[in-house]
């Protein structure tokens, strides 16, 4: 493990009492709030009838800016956003909203009764998203596409001993690429799924409402990348009779047809391949032996994703360069 890289343990920062007295909240005892896989950590600010949630984002490391202005975007839309209520940007601090602790991931596990009614909740988020241009934030465009699918040859590749054919990687992706290029942009939260989603009460509808959270990273993109976030979760599993009927519900609703599948496959494939990289590189890198775990969900979504007719020219570099014994844990794979 890499000791520059290794997030701080879950004590308040030094300038935390302080922050939260100017906002008024001097009398909050502060607790730990589970974290992410980043350097950005969590604590809720207590008081006998109310609580917050204070983010210490430290720099250099992050930089709460674009949660703030994608939050505040959002919640001038309508959306169920975090209201910011305090922000110090030298420290790195934010005080938001509290959205208590009743996440979509725990509820779908302990009443699956429950998971349709709440993943078309989710899936009548994203279709509410179309209705508005982007933000104002960067593209998600080619170049950043084949960034976060180099991660794969990155970080899992040499950690199973494969020396992957880097330049008919990026010719694989460039074919495909057009399809997940070639749609009006909406804004992309693009870590949409169960464990980012608060149930926050009944809805106008008449449904649950869903709080929104982790989305700092958004990009103008394709709509379909979130649903590929929700309906391809990394960290649970999502049954493939379940995700075929929430396209389904999302096209009927939307007029989307079979250009929508391909773009759904398309970038299944590229986030997966991301994600591969990604936990190899918490593992390898950071000392996150969890993330190594979650491999083979998202080897099985991707190869879901790799049987799309659209998806041949990558299939045919995946099958050439990654043979089946070398596709799951990372840890338990002999390089």
């Amino acid at each position: 493990m890499a000791a520059d890289v290794t997030p701080p343990a879950m004590i308040p920062p030094p300038g935390a009492k302080a922050f939260l007295a100017k906002h008024g909240w001097a009398e909050a005892d502060i607790l730990p709030v589970a974290g992410d896989a980043s350097f950005r950590r969590y604590f809720r600010a207590v008081e006998p009838d109310r609580s917050a949630i204070l983010m210490d984002a430290p720099p250099p490391h992050e930089n709460p800016r674009p949660f703030i202005a994608i939050a505040r975007w959002l919640v001038e839309r309508g959306f169920a956003a975090p209201a910011i209520h305090g922000v110090d940007l030298e420290q790195g601090l934010v005080l938001i909203e509290d959205f208590g602790d009743n996440r979509m991931r725990e509820t779908v596990d302990e009443t699956p009764e429950k998971a349709a009614g709440l993943y078309e909740a989710a899936i009548d988020v994203l279709i509410a998203l179309r209705a508005h241009d982007p933000g104002d934030i960067p593209p998600y465009d080619a170049a950043v596409l084949h960034r976060e699918a180099n991660l794969l040859t990155e970080w899992f590749c040499p950690a199973v001993g494969i020396v992957a054919d880097q330049p008919g990687y990026d010719v694989a992706w460039d074919a495909v690429f057009d399809l997940a290029l070639a749609s009006p942009k909406v804004t992309v939260l693009r870590d949409f799924h169960a464990e980012n989603l608060m149930l926050i009460g009944p809805s106008v509808a008449g449904g649950e409402a869903l709080g929104l959270l982790d989305f700092q990273d958004a990009l103008a993109g394709h709509p379909a990348y979130d649903l590929v976030s929700l309906l391809q979760d990394a960290r649970r599993d999502v049954a493939p009779e379940l995700e075929a009927v929430m396209l389904d519900r999302y096209k009927h609703i939307t007029g989307e047809g079979d250009a929508l599948d391909a773009a759904y496959h398309v970038l299944g494939a590229q986030r997966n391949a991301k994600i591969l990289g990604i936990f190899t590189r918490l593992w390898k890198r950071d000392g996150k032996t969890r993330y190594a775990a979650l491999c083979p969900r998202v080897w099985t979504y991707l190869e879901r994703d790799l049987a799309h007719p659209a998806l041949g020219p990558v299939k045919a570099w995946f099958d050439a360069n990654i043979p089946v014994d070398k596709r799951g844990d990372p840890m338990t794979i002999d390089a």
